[in-house]
């Protein structure tokens, strides 16, 4: 990935560099001699010949003596700042950026993009604080939409959520774009921060932003059923749970223990029943066949359970179902013992192995959940695992 990055930049670099090769050589003509615009015209294509060949280093150093040559040439040296950083040089790229930025006589526009590179050098450092300046600065002049952009990265960065929120307010009414997923995720980590310190209204009001921000939050709502379930409101917690579990089925075994918690303490078995049927017709997931093929078993015993359960996996087999299904024979006491024993045994070993969830963006595997995917840094990304050979 990082050698498309750099020959991405090459590639971008050579129209670039064609074109400073032809201003040379017009100006030189009207203003230097012959000799000059022969020399520049020489060592322009010795760096296009060093790109051709594969010798990166040295066409740098060779773009870089033409842009010292003609000061004029603002948009290669942007394009070799921006090499140099993807390369990982990330000092040269702020030095470079820094003289470009102080230079008289540029544009209102380049002195932006200017400022932009110097920023995003800053921000690869990991300068954070200097990064932050440089993009404040440039929002205050209303200069650069995609500062704003990059103020919002710095934010999530330092977990400082109500300015990551404003800024994206800010963002979505400067540009048109829609950013209130994103704002719903930052409201969200907000309501997780009240919830933790005992804040539980703080909380409710932060959740109640993320739905005005985005009404089909899957994360709100099962923030939304927590914070009921904590507050012993069951009654509320299985309808934000079921919202939750309706909009994006994924979700389901995110919240299906707690759900079913509640059905049991308000004594509405049927209704758990409903929901789960309903469930097994939207998942193609195991979970709520196993949580269903329970109920069966208490309500009318294993034989029932049994039939049910091998019913259901022939339409969608799975290890974990499998391996119910060997429990439930052995509790009826069927024939031969021993291997089901032994497949059951290997069933659990293959089920250990087996992350619990994938970000469905990056491929990232964990055992635990997480909002913004430790990997690629999506939010939401991160989903329950639905594998049909194993869920």
């Amino acid at each position: 990935m990082a050698f498309i990055s750099e020959w991405f930049w090459f590639f971008l670099l050579l129209p670039l560099a064609a074109l400073t090769g032809w201003v040379i050589g017009r100006r030189g003509g009207e203003r230097h001699s012959q000799g000059r615009v022969s020399r520049l015209s020489t060592t322009y294509f010795r760096g296009l010949n060093y790109l051709l060949n594969e010798q990166p280093d040295k066409a740098i150093e060779l773009f870089l003596h033409i842009a010292e040559l003609d000061k004029d040439t603002f948009e290669t040296q942007v394009a070799i700042g921006h090499l140099f950083r993807r390369r990982g040089e990330v000092d040269r790229a702020i030095r470079l950026h820094q003289a470009l930025a102080q230079r008289p006589g540029l544009s209102d526009q380049q002195k932006v993009q200017a400022l932009l590179a110097l920023g995003e050098d800053y921000m690869r450092s990991g300068l954070l604080d200097r990064a932050e300046t440089v993009f404040s600065d440039l929002v205050q002049l209303e200069r650069a939409p995609q500062a704003l952009r990059h103020l919002i990265n710095i934010y999530q960065a330092e977990r400082d959520w109500e300015k990551a929120i404003e800024n994206a307010r800010r963002y979505e009414s400067i540009t048109g774009e829609p950013m209130g997923r994103l704002i719903a995720q930052f409201e969200c980590e907000l309501a997780d921060r009240h919830r933790a310190a005992g804040d539980v209204e703080v909380a409710r009001a932060a959740v109640a932003r993320a739905y005005e921000a985005d009404a089909n939050s899957v994360r709100a709502g099962i923030l939304e059923g927590r914070i009921e379930l904590d507050a012993g409101n069951d009654a509320a917690a299985i309808r934000a749970f079921e919202r939750v579990a309706r909009h994006d089925p994924d979700y389901l075994p995110e919240v299906m223990p707690a759900l079913l918690s509640c059905y049991e303490r308000t004594g509405d078995r049927p209704g758990a029943r409903r929901f789960l049927a309903e469930m097994i017709e939207h998942y193609r997931g195991v979970s709520p066949v196993l949580a269903l093929a329970r109920m069966i078993e208490a309500d009318e015993g294993v034989a029932a359970a049994r039939a049910w359960l091998a019913q259901q996996l022939k339409d969608r087999p799975s290890v974990r179902g499998e391996a119910a299904l060997i429990d439930l024979t052995l509790a009826e006491g069927g024939d031969p013992i021993a291997t089901l024993q032994d497949l059951k045994h290997i069933t659990d070993q293959l089920l250990v192995r087996n992350p619990s969830y994938r970000c469905n963006r990056c491929g990232f595997g964990a055992r635990a959940h997480h909002w913004q995917c430790p990997s690629c840094k999506e939010w939401g990304s991160v989903k329950p695992l639905l594998n049909y050979a194993v869920a």
